[in-house]
């Protein structure tokens, strides 16, 4: 690299990163020790997990279309819930964080030098959205770990000239992981397949060969992921069951919810009518999000895609353009991302958190432009490559900044220390997360342990149950429809609710009250609380949730 500023600085630089690192690593530990909080741990991927082990063994859960899904990552989850210790489930997600970080650093330390190994590693590591992932039981870093592993080690068996089979294996393999964690992987298998054939068609000039390459790979990661494929296709008829369900004759099983995917094959909205509709965005604005990602993102709005990245993810990679060193690898890695948000974006609901797998692949480049800009800047002969060399300097401290922020605020959310050192409960800390808690609570304590209960207005969250429950994609809608429509004879009430086989409901009161309100007559109404007060027994109201004791035998 020559006598440029990294060079010059490497030893502190260096250090001041990794002990950056070991700080960022440090707040997480801290954040991992608290009990699962977020939003789909508590509704898929820890909760699916406990009831085969509430069940005893494989539990087919028909009103979660989400638990059809591939569940790789989610399999990992049953040992620390089986030994009442889900928080590891945390640490287990955090080690696909730390193990993608690790791969980026192994290709950055290969192809330039160690600085820009760790370097990448605090890049990566510290965008928010890859953070927040790291202290929650989601899947989404697994997929990450799987696809860049594929791709790196797809781009091994590109240097070796195609000789080393083990690196095409390895590829194989790992992208056949990632499809069985997530159906997001099926765009980079799509793509990679694609690629393998067009790489070494055009390197080689042998076609039949490169075909029989492209194969390889494909069938490699479909028989790895094949047993998720035979259970859907033994359970519904269809082997990627939710999607492309407009190709499956398939009539008892429920939607999936959102509706929007078009991988799903359902009938729906254009995206661009759905983003007007909901949020009032012109065509341009609906056109734009794929660069939006990065620099709107919020957690938890959907409008603005759920999550947050950083704009140097988006800023620098072009300026790793600057020098031909490894182009090769360069333009690969572009045009997959490229290729991957878009049809992340128009192809699917619109998530950040459907777009990570280019974040490793982003943030490579970006650690290649970066150093291509102060090397640049620094190389300059006149007397202003010191103050621009520092502005730059700046710039990129000041994004990083952003980070930092995001980290701070995000810990202050949380507010762990209290329970890390002992001063709050975890009955107190989940229910100051969980606003649900204390009535599920209450169910574990004082129903019996046989018990069946039906969610209303929960959001499907129903992890802290340790009873059998369902709920349904309209979050109990559809439910509250069945009692209205059934209400109006006493006797239809009756074998209404005794059908289910429910021996308790679970109620968001103001949702609910809110519901009936908006949909149905102060008549209507009248009947329907007759027939509830009749049949059910409120045994727990408090904090905005009650719970409904369900009397069969009348």
């Amino acid at each position: 690299m020559g006598n440029n500023i990294i060079d010059k600085f490497y030893n502190p630089l260096a250090i001041l990163i990794a002990v950056l690192i070991i700080f960022l690593l440090v707040i997480e530990i801290i954040l991992n020790l608290t009990p699962p909080i977020s939003r789909d741990a508590l509704i898929h991927h820890l909760a699916i997990p406990k009831l085969w082990l509430t069940n005893g063994g494989f539990y087919e859960t028909k009103w979660a279309s989400f638990s059809y899904y591939p569940m790789n990552v989610n399999l990992l989850y049953l040992i620390p819930i089986y030994f009442k210790m889900d928080y590891l489930a945390k640490f287990i997600h955090m080690g696909f964080g730390i193990a993608t970080a690790l791969l980026i650093y192994l290709y950055l330390k290969n192809r330039i030098n160690e600085f820009a190994g760790i370097l990448g590693i605090l890049i990566f590591l510290s965008t928010p959205m890859i953070f927040r992932l790291s202290t929650e039981a989601y899947i989404d870093l697994g997929l990450v770990f799987f696809t860049t592993a594929s791709i790196l080690a797809f781009i091994r068996y590109w240097d070796g000239e195609f000789k080393e089979f083990k690196w095409l294996f390895l590829s194989s393999a790992a992208m056949g992981l990632a499809l069985g964690t997530k159906y997001n992987a099926l765009i980079a298998w799509f793509f990679l397949s694609a690629s393998i054939v067009f790489v070494y068609s055009k390197s080689t000039g042998e076609q039949w060969k490169a075909i029989r390459c492209g194969l390889i790979f494909f069938l490699i990661s479909l028989l790895i992921f094949s047993p998720w494929l035979i259970k859907n296709m033994f359970l519904t008829g269809n082997p990627l069951y939710p999607l492309f369900k407009g190709f499956f004759n398939i009539s008892s099983l429920p939607g999936q919810e959102g509706v929007y995917s078009t991988l799903a094959g359902v009938s729906q909205r254009g995206i661009f009518q759905m983003r007007g509709m909901m949020y009032g965005e012109n065509f341009l604005e609906t056109l734009l999000i794929p660069i939006r990602y990065f620099f709107q993102g919020q957690d938890n709005n959907p409008r603005f895609f759920d999550g947050v990245l950083n704009p140097l993810l988006i800023i620098l990679p072009p300026f790793a353009f600057m020098k031909k060193t490894f182009l090769r690898d360069k333009l690969f890695f572009m045009v997959f991302s490229v290729f991957f948000i878009l049809a992340a974006t128009f192809l699917d609901q619109i998530r950040i958190r459907y777009i990570l797998p280019v974040v490793p692949i982003l943030s490579i480049l970006t650690v290649m432009g970066l150093i291509n800009i102060f090397n640049w800047t620094i190389s300059m002969s006149n007397k202003w490559k010191y103050i621009l060399t520092v502005m730059l300097f700046c710039g990129f401290i000041l994004f990083m900044i952003q980070n930092v922020f995001y980290i701070k605020n995000y810990t202050q959310r949380v507010r762990p220390v209290n329970y890390v050192l002992g001063k709050e409960s975890r009955d107190d800390f989940i229910s100051r997360h969980v606003g649900s808690y204390p009535a599920m609570k209450f169910i574990n304590q004082f129903t019996p342990e046989n018990s069946k209960i039906r969610l209303v207005f929960l959001a499907r969250r129903g992890y802290y149950l340790d009873r059998i429950y369902e709920d349904d994609p309209s979050v109990g809608m559809n439910f509250i429809r069945g009692l209205m429509a059934a209400s109006a004879n006493e006797q239809v009430f009756l074998e209404h609710i005794s059908s289910f086989g429910y021996s308790h409901l679970l109620v968001r009161s103001d949702l609910f009250n809110k519901f009936l309100k908006d949909n149905y007559s102060a008549d209507a109404l009248k009947v329907l609380i007759q027939r509830m007060e009749k049949t059910m027994k409120v045994i727990y109201n408090e904090n905005g949730y009650a719970v409904y004791e369900v009397r069969h035998n009348l």
